[in-house]
């Protein structure tokens, strides 16, 4: 839940102010007697829920106590990136799958692959694409914590105003063919209304479009990127001209990060309908004055395919309380653990057919948030895995921002990506 995967501008969330600690454990024996066990994250609505799940967790084992650190998210990554190069860490902590390829051959993230097996779980149990995107060189660094997926929200009362009833199925094309441009268009209204907000997010639109053209990002993990291919292109160009061709998406001069207004936006309800992550409902929800709809995001040529931005919990690999640590990793992993966040709504849980407890909460709150599950359940693909990507990621978003403003050819674009991706 989680580039915008998981940004401030992604989920709407404010400065979170930090806990104390400095991030490492205290000094008791690594094996044996009382243990602190130090879990870092980012999400300030996630604490909430994790105070029950290590609860829980203690409870079973008495001599283990969690103190949790919560950081914004730029510090949260800056602070990590400091403390590692020192040799040290929180004993657990949250990873991305941005973030991944820069730590994944350094030897900082423990191997779970002996504890996860000690502790009756199977990797075969968790959406395939979280197990997949923090496995490297055969090791699996990451236990898979939740799933991030791409849906529709949709404003109703707009809906309802345009005498609009959103289909069972939207469906596009590069042409403009289709009920998804229809739909935008008849809730378009002047410079003032706008049907859908076609913006530079990776995660939420772009790789979306390439994917549900028949296109793809990039060949496999860690290996060569392909947004110039035909399929690719036609997807950004299909991008770029919900703005300036048929005009149902405000432009990049209002959208293009770092500055861009594009959350707030659909929030204030100038936006009709808006591609986001199912993390950003907890941070949507207070901020709206209208009922959120959910749909599945519109099937292209090849189908409907998403993006899978899955987070993981993975352990220092020079825990002083490495025992202790994987007992926690492999709880977190359990289904108690998940069923407790997910069951909260704060999650779909990364463990299959654990997400029924995510919906029923969503549903208590008049939304249904079934068809984030049942996309998560067809045509998926993760977020681009490659070395270095965490520096390459901001430069192809900086092209990408030329999209939005009409002033690049898009087949340039693209190869501007692709060299930028494929740079070693």
């Amino acid at each position: 839940m989680a580039q915008l995967s998981r940004r401030t501008f992604l989920i709407g969330a404010g400065s979170v102010l930090a806990l104390a600690g400095c991030g490492s454990s205290n000094d008791t024996a690594n094996s044996g007697g009382k243990a602190e066990l130090v879990y870092r994250l980012w999400d300030e609505q996630q604490e909430v829920g994790y105070k029950a799940v290590f609860a829980a967790f203690t409870a079973e084992n008495p001599d283990i106590t969690v103190r949790m650190e919560v950081l914004p998210w730029d510090q949260y990554w800056t602070k990590l990136t400091t403390e590692l190069a020192a040799g040290k860490a929180p004993d657990v902590f949250w990873l991305t799958v941005e973030n991944f390829p820069d730590l994944a051959g350094k030897g900082v993230l423990a191997p779970l692959d002996e504890l996860i097996a000690e502790a009756g779980l199977k990797l075969d149990s968790y959406h395939p694409n979280v197990v997949q995107s923090y496995k490297f060189e055969d090791k699996q660094l990451g236990m898979p914590k939740d799933l991030g997926v791409v849906g529709l929200l949709y404003n109703k009362d707009l809906f309802a105003k345009a005498g609009v009833t959103m289909p069972t199925e939207l469906t596009w094309a590069p042409d403009g063919s289709g009920s998804f441009l229809e739909v935008a268009r008849k809730l378009t209204v002047g410079s003032k209304q706008w049907g859908f907000c076609s913006w530079n997010h990776s995660q939420t639109q772009w790789l979306n479009w390439i994917a549900s053209n028949g296109g793809h990002a990039m060949d496999k993990p860690y290996g060569t990127f392909d947004f110039a291919g035909q399929k690719s292109v036609e997807a950004l160009q299909f991008a770029r001209d919900l703005v300036f061709k048929w005009r149902v998406s405000p432009d990049g001069t209002r959208t293009n990060p770092p500055t861009g207004q594009a959350t707030e936006m659909f929030y204030r309800g100038e936006v009709a309908m808006f591609p986001a992550n199912n993390a950003l409902l907890p941070f949507a929800l207070p901020e709206v004055k209208f009922p959120i709809g959910v749909a599945a995001m519109p099937a292209g040529p090849s189908g409907r395919t998403v993006v899978i931005n899955g987070l993981a919990e993975v352990m220092f690999a020079k825990s002083k309380h490495p025992e202790q640590a994987g007992k926690l990793v492999a709880f977190l992993g359990s289904e108690k653990a998940q069923k407790l966040m997910g069951d909260a709504g704060y999650i779909i849980p990364a463990l299959n057919d654990a997400g029924a407890g995510y919906t029923a909460y969503w549903k208590k709150k008049g939304i249904d948030v079934q068809p984030f599950l049942d996309s998560a359940a067809g045509s998926t693909v993760n977020m681009p895995i490659a070395s270095g990507w965490t520096a390459k990621v901001a430069e192809i978003n900086k092209a990408v921002n030329d999209l939005y403003l009409d002033k690049v050819e898009v087949a340039a674009i693209a190869a501007s990506m692709d060299k930028i991706g494929n740079d070693k």
